[in-house]
């Protein structure tokens, strides 16, 4: 499996974690730690997309050779 597909299943799998834990514990009361478990989730997936865009960024000057 490639590491961009790997990564794909990555974010899901972070994102469908975030949103159980938003879902328990908002049932049972705890809207705050509900709303930091998605923030921590989100921060995740941030931390994986931020490495897609400066390969991104590093690909695109190599390309134009902007170096």
């Amino acid at each position: 499996m490639s590491p961009e597909i790997r990564d794909l299943f990555r974010i899901f799998a972070v994102g469908f974690v975030a949103a159980i834990f938003h879902t328990v514990l908002k049932q049972s009361g705890k809207e705050d730690f509900a709303h930091w478990a998605t923030l921590l989730g989100l921060v995740a997936v941030f931390a994986i997309v931020i490495g897609y865009v400066d390969h991104l960024y590093h690909e695109i000057t190599s390309v134009f050779l902007l170096q």
